[in-house]
């Protein structure tokens, strides 16, 4: 399961984070994850609650905003979103799109205790 990896990794960035403003601990941890990134929000969500509390993200609450996927048509040139994970255009049904969002997990925010 690669959530824990992951979570690892995010872990470490808090830690950096919080440390470059000295904050005492983090309150909230917020992501955006994309339909397409390939990370299972359940799963996420567990391994954050499991490795949290050994790190100073202990007390976070963790908010994961679902980024839907956000195509582009080469064929219609209309841009649309879905919340499913298709490349098909939802306009005209090509197969020729561009994914211009949905693809990627980032750290938004954190919410620091100073």
């Amino acid at each position: 399961m690669h959530e824990y990896s992951i979570v690892m990794s995010l872990m470490e960035q808090c830690e950096s984070l919080a440390q470059q403003h000295q904050a005492q601990g983090i309150e909230q941890v917020e992501l955006k994850i994309g339909i397409l990134s390939g990370v299972e929000p359940a799963l996420l969500a567990q391994a954050f609650e499991t490795f949290k509390l050994e790190t100073i993200c202990h007390n976070a609450k963790l908010v994961m905003n679902i980024q839907p996927l956000v195509l582009q048509c080469r064929d219609c040139d209309q841009q649309s979103q879905v919340d499913e994970r298709t490349i098909i255009c939802p306009i005209c049904t090509s197969n020729n799109t561009l994914v211009i969002d949905g693809e990627d997990m980032m750290l938004m925010q954190l919410v620091l205790d100073t």
